[in-house]
């Protein structure tokens, strides 16, 4: 998705808050390589410009995770402000994107409530499975605590469907019933299952860099205008 609003010309810089640093393989960073992480940036008040990676995609900048990040939550229990760590770190830089997308871990932890206490906003993937949809109602009830105690401005972008395979029953089961109960806030677009999505991510690029003309690379790129025409 980054990839994508980069393709379009709007400065983005992606942030990755996941300890298993996908973010930074799948667009052909090695993370050995790092230096500075998000993880000096939230513990030990590293500069976040000295943390930034230009890639080899115009107008897309990574701000790249570390193993490390797997211990931060431990270390940031005592810390003063421990849920404004990430806001803190970014704020220098947030006037100098169009974009910045965090990309968080799928557990509720720390690192992801502090994700979501420095964005604007919020975009659910779900997938067109039925546990999926249990999941769907935690987080749900996870946003609107942040929104009561940490973030008043936090809103969700909006919820995208993801790994849709056509010719399965329960996947538009899951489409029809996401729609019903959420409607405005769903995405129209909605990410199919593509063998080249797969694939992108050992070659070391997204999807737009490894078959632009592919049906994931395509949804994906029609998610950007999307979101890029939701944002004027």
């Amino acid at each position: 998705m980054a990839a994508s609003l980069a393709a379009l010309e709007q400065k983005t810089l992606i942030v990755d808050a996941d300890p298993q640093a996908n973010s930074a393989s799948g667009i052909g960073i090695n993370p050995r390589t790092i230096e500075t992480s998000i993880y000096e940036c939230m513990v030990d008040g590293a500069d976040i410009r000295h943390a930034i990676i230009e890639t080899e995609i115009d107008y897309l900048h990574l701000i790249p995770s570390n193993i490390d990040l797997v211990g931060a939550e431990v270390e940031m229990v005592n810390l003063e402000n421990r849920e404004e760590k990430m806001r803190e770190s970014v704020a220098p830089i947030k006037d100098e994107y169009d974009f910045i997308i965090i990309d968080c871990s799928p557990s509720l932890g720390l690192i992801t409530v502090n994700a979501m206490t420095a964005a604007d906003s919020v975009i659910i993937p779900v997938q067109c499975e039925y546990f999926a949809l249990e999941g769907l109602g935690k987080l749900l009830n996870t946003i609107k605590i942040i929104q009561s105690r940490l973030n008043p401005e936090l809103e969700i972008e909006g919820i995208l469907l993801t790994m849709y395979d056509v010719r399965l029953r329960l996947s538009n089961q899951v489409v029809e019933e996401v729609r019903m109960h959420f409607q405005d806030i769903v995405f129209d677009t909605i990410i199919p299952r593509n063998v080249k999505l797969s694939e992108a991510p050992s070659f070391g690029k997204p999807a737009l860099a490894h078959d632009a003309d592919s049906k994931g690379a395509i949804s994906y790129l029609n998610l950007a205008r999307e979101i890029i025409d939701k944002n004027n």
